[in-house]
């Protein structure tokens, strides 16, 4: 956790250093589907439904262009995941909050339309459910990407899928998926 803390402080840093117009800062926020899978849930129902939830994310962004059709964008947000259970008509719900750190290398495709592919670190902050679950895993490492639309030269929209590649709950395969469409701002 201090090594991944560490590298996103010298990665801020480094920008510093670089040319103000091949760095833009940003904010961003939007919605998430989000949902949980595995083969060992870990709830104490014996016949239960599972179903995605709505939540949100919302966060700052740092894109910093290294040449003309490929770009760096480190992100922090805070993001909530997680999935609803329903059990003879009563909903059981587990949310969790965490603070996500996704690294995207941004492809342009043109000059209003980039893929982007990256990492995700996601650091637990909070956990909500009216549920018997395992306990959560206070990291999750995980596999993210996306478009990204540039409406304007400031304004853009995006839509991401998030692959959770380690388990969100302790002695349990239960891991986290979720899909982000945003919009933000770019200073």
């Amino acid at each position: 956790m201090k090594r991944i803390l560490l590298a996103t402080i010298v990665l801020f840093a480094a920008t510093a250093n670089m040319q103000a117009q091949a760095i833009k800062f940003g904010l961003k926020a939007g919605l998430n589907y989000a949902n949980q899978s595995g083969s060992d849930i870990g709830t104490s129902l014996v016949d239960y439904k599972k179903e995605a939830i709505t939540s949100y994310h919302a966060g700052l962004i740092a894109e910093i262009k290294l040449t003309d059709g490929f770009a760096i964008q480190p992100e922090l947000l805070y993001s909530t995941q997680g999935a609803s259970y329903e059990n003879a008509g009563e909903e059981f719900k587990n949310e969790l909050g965490y603070i996500s750190i996704p690294v995207m290398a941004k492809f342009s495709l043109n000059n209003s339309i980039s893929l982007d592919l990256g990492p995700q670190a996601s650091f637990l902050l909070s956990e909500r459910k009216n549920v018997d679950f395992k306990e959560a895993e206070t990291f999750e490492f995980g596999a993210a990407a996306g478009l990204t639309l540039n409406v304007t030269k400031n304004l853009y929209i995006q839509g991401r899928y998030v692959l959770g590649l380690t388990e969100a709950t302790k002695d349990a395969e239960v891991k986290n998926s979720v899909v982000q469409l945003s919009a933000g701002f770019k200073f």
